[in-house]
């Protein structure tokens, strides 16, 4: 079995001068977190597999990345970086990754105009390019040709949402990840809107589904309360990484504790 990697998320505010991390619950209520690249470091060092850093505002203040931000940051870190937010063409991306960006991630864009997709996996290679699905569960009783599962509280599906979920789109979240792997995607990131912020644990019935519908890596995002909540989502679904951000930035846990109690419990992790 491949290793399982834990990966902080920075959700950057980057509208402000120099930029600020930021934390809120199901896409809301954002408060002050850190600076990027000081949190990058600390993360870093403490021994995070990767460092995802989204600039929430980009897309829907359509403005770009601001690339100095990511510059500054990939000095700190010596690790994968992926960086998504305002890449709206190939040559957004090209100047992330100028910048010192690993990978990229693409969302609104991405939904707005698919071909993005298979643009940057030819330049890049599909490794580099990262599609983000932020998912929205929806109760239904009649699929009307959407893919509908059946989960303990019901039938439902999951709609995907743009501009940091400001918007939805009517696309169904597990079709929309089986299109993007056919254009090149190479890794999915994946984030329950309804745990968002929550600490209620990773939405396994997302997770699991959609796992089964892709054969590329799944990163699981929203709802991480604890170190459990990944022993949990590794036992019970195929995902390839877990994602985390408050439990990280406002040290309720550390690095060094989640990927111990990962470790104890059997599951296989990146030393």
């Amino acid at each position: 079995m491949l290793a399982k990697r834990v990966i902080p998320c920075l959700d950057c505010d980057l509208a402000v001068p120099g930029g600020r991390v930021v934390k809120g619950r199901e896409f809301q209520d954002l408060r002050y977190a850190g600076v990027p690249w000081r949190l990058a470091a600390r993360y870093s060092r403490e021994g995070a597999d990767e460092i995802v850093f989204l600039d929430i505002t980009a897309s829907a203040e359509r403005r770009e990345t601001m690339v100095e931000v990511i510059r500054t940051t990939a000095r700190e870190v010596f690790i994968p970086l992926t960086v998504g937010g305002g890449i709206r063409r190939l040559p957004d991306a090209t100047r992330v990754f100028r910048a010192g960006a690993d990978k990229v991630s693409i969302n609104t864009s991405a939904l707005r105009r698919p071909p993005l997709i298979r643009e940057i996996s030819r330049r890049y290679g599909s490794q580099a390019c990262v599609v983000a699905i932020d998912a929205k569960r929806r109760p239904i009783r009649n699929g009307g040709g959407r893919e509908v599962v059946e989960t303990p509280g019901g039938p439902v599906w999951w709609e995907c949402s743009i501009l940091g979920g400001r918007s939805f789109t009517g696309v169904d979240a597990l079709d929309w990840a089986r299109r993007a792997e056919r254009l090149g995607a190479g890794e999915i990131l994946l984030t329950s809107m309804d745990r968002d912020g929550t600490s209620l644990g990773y939405d396994l019935d997302l997770t699991r589904a959609l796992c089964q519908r892709v054969d590329i890596p799944v990163i699981a995002s929203g709802g991480c309360g604890g170190a459990p909540h990944m022993v949990e989502l590794f036992r019970r679904t195929d995902a390839s990484a877990a994602l985390a951000a408050s439990i990280f930035h406002f040290r309720r846990v550390s690095l060094a504790r989640a990927k111990g109690a990962l470790r104890r419990a059997g599951i296989p992790i990146r030393t």
